[in-house]
């Protein structure tokens, strides 16, 4: 099965065609190599794909007949990815929500409200 239509049976992106764009753009490693979207998958295979800044590390057990539900996923895949790739990620929408864009202008009130009590300068 090609690598594009395996990574939309198995529910890792919404169409063939964003699977087979991720694939051009260098985002999808097979055994770690990069590869074209017509590279063929087998059982065995390491695949090591980034999505949403997580790379995510899975293995094939099997090879899906068609696009599987939900809960039929696991059947066909082995998640290795590691506990720090979410870990970052939670902390990257932590540092998000106090990110403020410059030219902005002046702090509101909430804004200073949450900077007095992220800093304990409260009056």
């Amino acid at each position: 099965m090609r690598i594009d239509k395996f990574l939309w049976c198995v529910r890792y992106s919404k169409t063939r065609n964003q699977a087979s764009i991720a694939c051009k753009k260098g985002q999808v490693k097979v055994n770690d190599a990069v590869i074209k979207p017509s590279r063929e998958v087998y059982i065995g295979d390491i695949i090591i794909f980034r999505k949403n800044q997580i790379n995510y590390k899975i293995k094939v057990n099997d090879i899906p007949p068609n696009r599987v539900g939900a809960k039929l996923v696991d059947i066909y895949r082995t998640d290795l990815t590691p506990k720090s790739e979410f870990e970052a990620q939670e902390l990257l929408k932590y540092s998000k929500d106090y990110y403020r864009k410059k030219g902005t202008g002046r702090p509101t009130k909430k804004d200073r409200r949450s900077i007095e009590s992220y800093t304990g300068e409260e009056e």
